[in-house]
């Protein structure tokens, strides 16, 4: 017995019992062919800016990507995309770009003057002669393959193909890699540039000795290091490797000895990733998963289940779906159900070599009846594909016995359920109440410190065995709303919980009162789950002691009352302060304005003289500007009264009285030197 006070709130728990179901989606999740959900993430991952791509190589995956899953409303980036081609074509440039403007040019056939290809055929030989690094190989030898295939009578075989070999073959490893740079590191990443530019199939075979592997039959390549600085990860050097054994597959005569199983996890590998995030991911993947359709040595074939979580009170039928990487329809072949057993009984097979039917229709081969023995819970079935036409296993990898976790849900029996509360002592019932799980009963109890609280049911699936659910679980919750949680432990069919009272009055906190009653029982194969209220009980508790009072601990937040929306806010602002009547403020105005009326009286009774008036440019025009100045701090005074703040005045005034200070300086120094000449005459 277990319990755990103060738990999340009810929604929380309840939402903890559709958890199992999720996880089983999650832990069972069979990577299936490319769908149209990867056609919508190619949309979002390559969306060109303005028209066009960062990059070359950039606008070579979007184009390659939307090519491969055939994606219809792609953007049209021809007429913003072939003049870089043509510009990258015609004038001197790096050699990753200009593999790159090749290969651009043989998906959107950008109009390129033959001439073009001539010059740069020339140019690459060159540089094959004098290349020194794999990658500088790579780029020229592949930029040559790809002008035979966009202008095939432009000359590009080698002068010197042996010495172009032997170049090659120093930069090779005894462990089947390659040195990428000219330093002396090897890298899986960089054996694939070689299978593109070479022809020894040993070390392919070496290659694949470093393979890497999962439990569930997935190959993949991985490496930390590339050239002793640059970083690849799984998905770009698996990609590599796939990219260059496919290619050297596709040009010699013979066959690479690659077992079946290895192309086929390699295929497991990229499908099960899911759809990255990443664009050069999605690149990668896309383009392995098409190589991998088409490559000589051996195409995957991938079976699927579109659902692997089964209802038996529904009776649906297992459906097995087989195709190619890319979703391509498979050969003509048989599905077999070899066995399908329980994970809790391995050695004891419920169905035994049951050939699954084809329905020509959905495309699906489907096992239409189950036998009587499957019952609710886990189970493994393990299929089998064979080829109708026996050459076909050269062509294609089947991949031998496919195991498949596969979950049946169903309705599972409550029954003999019942609430009672017993005296300590004697263990005698006081009051026993039958409970029916599946309606709606309400009961109503009483009880002391001094008594228990039992409560029994059984769990029995439809084939009536003993359940266990992966939850059951008994709540009181307080008035106050202090909540208690137990579990139930069952013995075989039968869950029974008893509370003793007394060993639970400090875990109470000695709070008497009411109490209701919830019950929990729910698991993922579980399809009559429940959160169900049974009831209250009246809870009658000591006194807590004086010295040993528990102090109560805090409610538990409702997440809806800490996250949830907030009370709306009305502010309260200040009353305004109270104004005097229009009139006095009118009569106020008016004396304010006594000044500048008399100022204006006393100019007309006295007589404007302009005699002392500069005559010279440069004195008259400081005399002007200082009366202008003057004119502005009159003006700046009647803004203030009607918009400005006292800030913005203050700042404005300060301007104004040092530009009235230089220009009244000048003015009166020439009024007191034209004043000192008069006297001295």
């Amino acid at each position: 017995m277990l319990l755990l006070p103060r738990m999340a709130s009810n929604l929380a728990r309840s939402l903890l019992l559709l958890l199992f179901a999720f996880s089983i989606c999650d832990a069972v999740a069979i990577p299936g062919p490319i769908s149209d959900r990867h056609r919508s993430a190619a949309l979002e991952l390559f969306a060109p800016h303005h028209g066009s791509f960062a990059s070359l190589e950039e606008t070579y995956e979007a184009l390659r990507v939307f090519e491969i899953l055939a994606v219809g409303d792609k953007p049209d980036v021809r007429t913003t995309t072939c003049p870089k081609v043509l510009e990258n074509l015609g004038s001197p440039t790096p050699l990753k770009d200009l593999f790159y403007a090749l290969k651009v040019n043989g998906i959107l056939k950008c109009k390129v003057n033959k001439d073009v290809f001539k010059d740069i055929a020339s140019k690459l030989k060159a540089t094959v002669k004098d290349a020194k690094t794999l990658v500088d190989l790579y780029y020229s030898i592949g930029s040559l393959v790809l002008i035979k295939d966009q202008a095939s009578d432009v000359d590009v075989l080698l002068a010197d193909a042996n010495g172009t070999f032997q170049t090659i073959k120093a930069l090779s490893q005894s462990d089947g890699k390659w040195r990428y740079t000219d330093k002396p590191e090897s890298s899986t990443y960089a054996a694939a540039p070689y299978c593109q530019v070479n022809s020894v199939k040993n070390d392919i075979l070496k290659l694949f000795d470093s393979i890497e592997k999962y439990d569930d039959g997935t190959f993949y390549f991985d490496e930390k290091l590339v050239g002793g600085h640059e970083h690849q990860g799984s998905i770009s050097t698996t990609s590599s490797v796939v990219r260059g054994v496919s290619a050297f597959a596709a040009v010699t005569s013979g066959k690479i000895n690659l077992p079946g199983d290895k192309i086929l996890g390699l295929a497991k590998f990229f499908l099960g990733i899911g759809i990255p995030g990443d664009a050069k991911d999605f690149f990668n993947q896309i383009e392995s998963l098409a190589l991998l359709e088409s490559n000589r040595i051996s195409i995957p074939l991938v079976l699927s289940l579109p659902a692997t979580v089964y209802s038996l009170s529904n009776k649906d039928q297992i459906k097995v779906r087989v195709n190619t990487v890319l979703g391509s329809a498979a050969p003509p072949l048989t599905v077999k159900l070899v066995r399908a057993f329980s994970t809790g009984a391995k050695d004891s097979a419920i169905i035994d070599n049951k050939e699954l039917k084809y329905d020509q229709n959905s495309g699906h081969h489907v096992l239409d009846v189950l036998p009587n023995k499957v019952d609710v819970g886990t189970y493994v079935f393990v299929f089998e594909m064979v080829l109708h036409d026996s050459d076909g296993e050269k062509v294609y990898a089947t991949g031998g016995q496919i195991h498949v976790p596969v979950y049946f849900t169903g309705i599972v029996k409550v029954s003999n359920a019942e609430i009672a509360v017993l005296e300590n002592d004697l263990g005698s019932v006081e009051t026993q109440k039958t409970l029916d799980l599946a309606g709606n009963d309400i009961v109503s109890l009483s009880a002391n410190h001094l008594q228990k609280l039992r409560l029994s049911f059984r769990l029995t699936t439809p084939l009536g065995h003993a359940f266990k659910p992966h939850q059951a679980f008994l709540k009181l919750t307080h008035e106050k709303k202090y909540e208690h949680i137990f579990v139930v432990g069952n013995a075989g069919k039968k869950f029974e919980i008893v509370l003793d009272f007394l060993g639970l009055v400090e875990k109470f906190y000695y709070l008497s009162g009411r109490y209701d009653i919830e019950l929990t029982v729910g698991d993922a194969v579980m399809e009559n789950s429940f959160l169900r209220p049974l009831g209250h009980v009246e809870l009658d508790l000591p006194e807590a002691p004086t010295s040993k009072a528990p102090r109560l601990p805090p409610l538990a937040v409702d997440p809806y009352t800490r996250y949830g929306p907030k009370a709306e806010i009305t502010h309260l602002f200040r009353a305004p302060e109270k104004r005097p009547p229009t009139q006095l403020s009118l009569i106020f105005l008016g004396l304010t304005l006594l000044p500048l009326i008399a100022f204006l009286v006393g100019l007309l009774r006295l007589g404007v003289n302009f005699r002392n008036f500069p005559s010279s440019a440069v004195p008259a025009t400081y005399a002007i500007l200082f009366h202008l100045g003057i004119a502005a701090i009159l003006v700046l005074y009647v803004l203030f009264w009607l918009k400005l703040d006292l800030f913005t005045t203050l700042k404005t005034a300060a301007l104004l009285g040092v530009f009235l200070l230089f220009v009244g300086h000048r003015i009166l120094s020439h009024l007191a030197t034209t004043s000192a000449k008069l006297k001295s005459a």
